[in-house]
């Protein structure tokens, strides 16, 4: 079994269960740290073990691709071995980044065309040859091919999107099905659902990901320029109507809110760059509100940055001392609010996890979203 479900909460969509790879046990509901290079920028592998708690990190296939290469990622004997990270890795196919390089790119029925936005070198994904990348990459879970339409994107040019997203999924499928895992572990396989903000388009996306009977349904095209409401209403359509014995991967996604919003409504697995990207800019999420680091009011205050101490990888750093590192530019202040951010998200996840199993995470959830999304002193 890939996917147990422990418990739901009975006043919502959230759901607590566990992920079983051969890596490791991926408790849900769970956030995974980007490593999209294969290194979670700035941070040790032993501190998001030790410290932070990552139980599963993802890795991103366009980027693989392009640095260090496939070819010497399978030499190495996959991507666990070459970055020696022993737990479970997640990689994203690579669509989204192919498809954000509008100028670069082409897409055709075959697959899509591009070029390399390091060296401007012709490139090409397919269904079957995108699927034979992941292998070679040897992620626990792996993603579908598919076009990652804007949120902007009309009716029209949305459902053809998700038709050729659909065909594609059905070759994906299949050289999944026809080919073997290379490094003597089994690997799972996710479609992924897009229909940008449409629900008819959405409920057609889902059906498509049912009927593809594969180990899990990864939801797309969502925190891609849509207002957030949308994002919640698309997850409110697809509750209901994608497979509940199967996980449920909301891609990119997203702010502390954003994560409980989506697990009352039926995420178990989330990403986003956030935590890193913000906090390497001074932007702390603590369990009181956002901080922006740099601000003047930060300057004599010698608490802690997280009051509540939301396992923060190292408690004894002051606000006074992490700004002070900002203001400098030392490298340290990005690495310090790096961890934190991390430690925080996770412990986030950790604890709607326990809600979820007491039954009151939908009180709990409410009355954390409107601290989580506050801003502190923001002068």
């Amino acid at each position: 079994m890939f996917f147990e479900l422990k418990n739901k909460e009975c006043q919502c969509g959230a759901r607590a269960g566990v992920l079983h790879t051969e890596h490791g046990d991926i408790q849900t509901p769970i956030f995974m740290p980007v490593g999209t290079v294969g290194s979670v920028k700035g941070v040790y592998h032993r501190d998001l073990k030790d410290d932070i708690k990552a139980q599963i990190i993802l890795g991103n296939t366009y980027h693989l691709l392009l640095r260090p290469g496939i070819d010497l990622i399978n030499k190495a004997g996959g991507l666990h071995k070459f970055v020696n990270w022993d737990r479970p890795i997640l990689t994203d196919s690579g669509g989204f980044q192919v498809f954000s390089l509008a100028e670069n790119r082409k897409i055709t029925e075959k697959g899509c065309t591009f070029r390399s936005h390091i060296d401007g070198s012709p490139r090409e994904f397919t269904p079957e040859n995108n699927v034979d990348t992941q292998r070679k990459i040897g992620a626990d879970i792996i993603m579908a091919l598919d076009e990652c339409t804007p949120g902007t994107a009309d009716y029209k040019y949305s459902l053809q999107s998700l038709q050729r997203t659909g065909r594609w999924l059905d070759r994906c499928v299949k050289r999944f099905k026809e080919t073997e895992p290379l490094y003597g572990y089994r690997q799972f396989f996710f479609p992924i659902v897009q229909g940008c903000i449409y629900p008819d388009l959405r409920r057609m996306a889902a059906d498509q990901a049912a009927k593809a009977d594969m180990d899990g349904c990864a939801i797309g095209g969502l925190s891609v320029g849509e207002p957030t409401e949308k994002m919640y209403e698309m997850l409110e359509v697809l509750n209901p109507v994608l497979p509940a014995d199967k996980p449920r991967y909301l891609m990119g996604v997203g702010t502390p809110a954003n994560i409980l919003e989506g697990i009352e409504r039926g995420v178990d697995m989330f990403d986003c760059v956030m935590p890193t990207r913000n906090g390497r800019n001074g932007m702390l999420f603590t369990s009181e509100g956002i901080i922006n680091m740099k601000n003047k009011c930060w300057a004599e205050d010698f608490s802690q940055i997280d009051v509540n101490g939301t396992s923060f990888v190292d408690t004894s750093y002051t606000k006074a001392y992490l700004r002070h590192l900002f203001v400098a530019g030392e490298m340290l202040a990005a690495q310090i609010a790096s961890y934190h951010n991390l430690a925080f998200y996770l412990k986030l996840v950790e604890d709607a996890r326990t809600h979820i199993m007491a039954g009151d995470f939908k009180k709990w959830k409410e009355e954390t979203v409107k601290k989580v999304s506050q801003r502190i002193n923001d002068k």
